[in-house]
């Protein structure tokens, strides 16, 4: 009789393995917390995109307010919860990392092809055969967006306008909309400077509140945000710029510093005296450097600086640690600390370096650099929040154009591509024998998820509007797409909605893998939390 009475409830649960208080979902608990958690991230950034997509404020713990409507900082910036959301925060970031557009796109297109593959699990169908599925139906539409892409490389000027293009659609979707032909001429300009060298560290992008957005502009050469010294001359021509990383503020004892006991005050006064000698030694070491500007990361004393002054050298002080770098790439010197051989030190060179007024302020301007790529970015605009979304909005256009430059193929945008994609996976699914159909047919319908969701954000009938584009497309109008000036389907080629071949692929690939990755999981387990000690 003994074992009969042990208690029903121990006998359910099993001896438990986990640490106390520790909690694991099994099976469709586990499946819905995460394919929910996973849509209820893509349904959050689902309103920002499409150029009718809004913003969205986001506030930190310290109370910094954010405004934005690229979707990698939305995510960067949410404290989540759930597993599953943070895997899609992930890939909006590696698409931020790598091609610089797409994020949002990433996000819903992962959310809805977990929101079709929800019904099929329910229909007890493997996750391993709807992933096979799923790699079947990346690779139809892999291919069929080369077949719709294009090469535009045969001549520049069909090249640059090409650029201007894509630049316009990827800023048609960010606060700087209404001048959205200025800033992707900016844009445009900045890369084509660059002559094909990847780098964007030559581009500096430069904000200054006042203004507005259309006051904008690209300057050429260096902006540096500075005060040139007292007493300095304003302006120089041929420039031979030192650019040094060193202290200059010795002339002095620094009485807080330092113990120094003396029986008089002479000793001092030659303590002092004897710190004056050496900071002019130094000075008289870089004057024979031959450079007439002279720019320190750190402080430059008033002695040192009148030697410089007396000398004609322009002396400027405290260009931050970022501006040095990046007046040593530009200018094509090297950082100096010790000036002992001056003949071994490279020195950059510019054409003019003279103070300049941009609203209130006054920078320095060096143009014509030795590595003539360089340039900036003024962005004018009325409040510090418009100008971090300004800027994150060029930032996007930037690498976006920048994988173009690289990879010189386009599509077109507008729902165009998408909708020729899930066509591809479409007749894919209707040849395929067994329950991968299932999964490829979901895999379509997730694609059709994107126009539908840009057509929603305009107010416009989406469903209507996605249906009308399809029969359109099978109709042989390759270029069909959404035209949300009208709201209706509208022809890409003769609006010029281009969209660059990379990122679209990218963000495909990138939907396709995270979804995968989430849909395989079976179990979550979540540990325990620490005990607290009271």
């Amino acid at each position: 009789h003994q074992h009969a009475r042990r208690t029903p409830s121990l006998k359910m649960s099993g001896p438990s393995v986990l640490g106390q208080g520790a909690m694991d979902f099994k099976g469709s608990d586990a499946k819905m917390s995460i394919v929910i958690g996973a849509m209820a991230v893509s349904d959050l950034v689902k309103s920002t995109l499409g150029p009718k997509g809004m913003d969205k404020i986001l506030q930190s713990q310290s109370g910094d307010v954010t405004v934005t409507n690229d979707g990698a900082t939305i995510l960067k910036r949410l404290t989540l919860d759930n597993p599953a959301a943070k895997i899609l925060v992930d890939i909006s970031k590696t698409q931020d990392d790598e091609v610089g557009d797409g994020t949002t796109t990433v996000c819903i297109l992962a959310g809805s092809l977990l929101a079709e593959a929800d019904p099929l699990l329910s229909q007890r169908i493997h996750p391993q055969t709807i992933i096979q599925g799923w790699r079947l139906a990346v690779a139809a539409a892999k291919k069929r967006l080369e077949e719709i892409s294009w090469d535009f490389n045969q001549n520049p000027e069909a090249f640059r306008h090409m650029l201007f293009k894509i630049a316009k659609t990827t800023l048609s979707s960010k606060i700087v909309h209404v001048e959205h032909d200025q800033f992707a001429n900016i844009c445009v300009d900045a890369i084509v400077r660059l002559k094909g060298k990847g780098n964007l560290e030559g581009i500096q992008i430069l904000k200054k509140c006042g203004g507005s957005l259309r006051d904008s502009f690209l300057a050429e050469g260096f902006i540096l945000d500075k005060k040139i010294g007292v007493g300095q001359p304003k302006r120089i021509e041929n420039a031979k710029v030192l650019v040094a990383n060193t202290a200059m503020d010795t002339d002095k004892i620094k009485i807080y510093g330092a113990k120094v006991k003396v029986d008089s005050m002479t000793k001092v006064a030659e303590i002092e005296k004897a710190e004056l000698d050496k900071m002019m030694k130094k000075c008289e070491k870089i004057a024979a450097h031959g450079c007439n500007v002279f720019i320190n990361r750190q402080l430059i004393y008033n002695k040192p600086e009148q030697y410089f002054a007396d000398k004609g050298i322009m002396a400027i002080e405290h260009a931050d640690f970022e501006g040095v770098e990046r007046l040593s790439a530009v200018l094509g010197g090297e950082i100096v600390s010790t000036f002992d051989n001056p003949e071994l030190v490279k020195m950059g060179e510019c054409k003019l370096i003279e103070e300049i007024m941009i609203g209130e302020d006054r920078l320095i301007q060096f143009s014509g650099c030795a590595a003539g790529e360089a340039c900036t970015i003024v962005l004018r605009g009325a409040s510090m929040h418009l100008l971090d979304e300004a800027e994150r909005s060029v930032h996007d256009a930037l690498c976006v154009l920048k994988t173009v430059v690289n990879d010189p193929r386009a599509i077109y945008g507008g729902g165009c591509s998408e909708v020729a994609m899930a066509e591809a996976v479409d007749a894919l699914a209707k040849e395929t024998p067994g329950k991968k159909a299932l999964a490829i047919e979901a895999f379509a319908r997730a694609l059709r998820a994107l126009p539908k969701t840009i057509a929603e954000n305009g107010g416009y009938d989406a469903s209507e509007l996605v249906t009308q584009l399809r029969a359109a497309q099978t109709a042989g109008q390759v270029t069909a797409g959404l035209d949300m000036a009208k709201g209706c389907i509208g022809d890409m080629a003769e609006i010029g909605i281009c969209e660059s071949f990379r990122v679209k692929c990218q963000s495909l690939v990138s939907a396709a893998e995270a979804a995968e990755m989430i849909i395989r999981v079976d179990e979550v387990v979540t540990c325990a939390p620490r005990q607290r000690q009271e």
